[in-house]
Formats: structure tokens, C-alpha cells, sequence
């Protein structure tokens, strides 16, 4: 069977980006890691590229940046153009580019000429935005549940159609004293007010957001292998399943997702118990 050829595009924000490119290569063969940086241009971007380096990956490096950043300024959308298709010289053909972090997005022919997915932090009726603006917007909606979300890129943001998704609750159990705590301080200041003085160190919007990121790597993971799999394809800018039919909400993977949190928690704590013994 013809290998399922991968590419993963970052532009390497933080250090969980090269985490994140880490854990996808040790499951799957990378044909090739684009940063849209070039060295010396950012700490994190250095890092990614040495790491990259040192695992042996294949690796594509271009400076966003540095590429006409006049014409960034005067016309955003000329400047979208002209960037992908320079990008598009430098990108060997794959099934799937997995965005990993990755600043730019792509425009029209970047979309036509290559299949890309992206994870989003909310579930697919959820919110749009980052994460920060997700978590305060349920807090301020008092979602009784999120979810993260894989979706085909395209050059609108947060819109392309959903491919994977998983959903948990943030009502319930242990959440529960941090939106009580949270009722009460509303009763004295506005939600503004709490998230600009706070930000992501609030417990309530850091409780949330250690539920999603903990589900983000397996969700990626689990997405990548079933359109390996070819359990769902993506064609012509929709997902199918293995039946040929169309899956306009995206393929739930909760219960997939729920186990290897459980996993990951339960490897986690037996790590953790080893060094405390030693």
C-alpha cells in the first residue's frame, strides 16, 4: 500500500510546537517540517529548527518575516499571495500538512494547491478565535461544555470544514467550585475586569484550559492515523468516511480521546510514583 506522505508546517510560537512536532514524528514517518523562520530570527525558532536538525527530519526553512515586509504593510492580501506561492516552490508534494502553530494563513491557491488541517480549541459549534478568547467566552456564555476540533484549512480563519472533533464537559464534579468561586467575584467586578487583572492564571479559565490541551496531542494523533487509515478522506474540500458519504459535522472522537487522556493521566501518575521512590 502507497505510503501516507505527511508535512507539518509551524512557525514555532512556543516550546510545546516542537513538542508537539516530536510526538507526530514518533508515530509517523515526516516527510518534510517547514518552519516559517530562519535562524537567529526568534528564540523558540532557533530551538525548532536545532531539534528538528538533531531527530534527523527533513527540514524546509523560509522567513516570513524578511519576505517583502513593505508589501506586508501596504497590501496584506497582494503580500498573502505572492508569500504562499514562494512557499509553495519550496514544499515537496504530500498527502497532508499538519499546521503545528503555524502564523500565516493560506490563501486561496495555497488551499487549492495543498490539503492542510489545523486544530482549533473549541468544539465545532463552539467559538472562533484563540484559546484565550474561547475560554472567556464560555465562561461568559457558562458553557456546560467545549471540545477541540480538527478542520481543513481555509482562507477564512477557524472556518474550513470539520474534520475530527471530541467534546468533555466544564460543568459538574470538580469544576463546580471554580465557577461558584468565579459567581462570586462577578457579584463584584465584570468578566472584563477579572480577565484583564487575571488572564489564563484565573482557576477557573486555567482548569479549563489544562482539559483541552491535555486532549489537543491525541486528537492530532488520532486525526492523522484514520485519514491514513483512510477510515474518513478528504475530497474536494469535504470529509468523507470510508462509505463515501459526507460527514458534515466531522468524525467524533470523544471516546477515543477520553481513553488516551486516561492513559496519559494514569502513565503520568506511575512516573511520577517511581520518582518518588528514588
Amino acid at each position: 500500500m502507497e505510503r501516507f506522505r505527511i508535512g507539518i508546517a509551524t512557525s514555532a510560537w512556543d516550546k510545546v510546537a516542537w513538542d508537539l512536532v516530536r510526538e507526530i514524528s514518533q508515530n509517523f514517518q515526516i516527510d518534510f517540517v517547514f518552519v516559517s523562520r530562519e535562524e537567529g530570527e526568534t528564540h523558540f525558532g532557533d530551538l525548532m529548527i536545532r531539534n528538528v536538525r538533531a531527530a534527523g527530519l527533513p527540514l524546509i526553512t523560509f522567513s516570513s518575516l524578511r519576505f517583502k515586509p513593505e508589501l506586508r504593510k501596504s497590501d496584506r492580501g497582494v503580500w498573502r499571495l505572492e508569500h504562499d506561492r514562494e512557499v509553495m516552490k519550496l514544499l515537496p508534494p504530500v498527502d497532508l500538512i499538519v499546521l503545528v502553530g503555524y502564523m500565516w494563513w493560506f490563501g486561496k491557491e495555497m488551499c487549492q494547491e495543498k490539503t492542510a488541517i489545523n486544530l482549533h480549541p473549541a468544539k465545532p459549534t463552539g467559538p472562533k478565535g484563540t484559546y484565550r478568547e474561547v475560554i472567556w467566552q464560555l465562561i461568559r456564555e457558562r458553557a456546560r461544555e467545549t471540545g477541540v476540533m480538527m478542520h481543513l484549512v481555509t482562507p477564512e480563519l477557524d472556518r474550513g470544514p470539520v474534520i475530527t472533533f471530541c467534546r468533555f464537559p466544564i460543568r459538574g464534579g470538580s469544576f463546580d467550585p471554580f465557577w461558584q468561586e468565579m459567581q462570586k467575584r462577578l457579584e463584584k467586578e465584570s468578566l472584563e475586569e477579572i480577565a484583564g487583572k487575571e488572564g489564563e492564571a484565573d482557576p477557573l479559565f486555567a482548569v479549563i484550559r489544562r482539559q483541552g490541551v491535555a486532549r489537543e496531542f491525541p486528537l492530532i494523533l488520532w486525526t492523522i492515523k484514520i485519514l491514513a487509515e483512510k477510515r474518513i478522506k478528504i475530497e474536494n474540500g469535504k470529509v468523507i468516511d470510508s462509505q463515501g458519504r459526507v460527514l458534515e459535522g466531522g468524525y467524533d472522537l470523544t471516546k477515543e480521546i477520553d481513553a488516551a487522556v486516561g492513559r496519559n493521566r494514569r502513565r503520568k501518575r506511575k512516573k511520577s510514583r517511581k520518582e518518588t521512590r528514588s
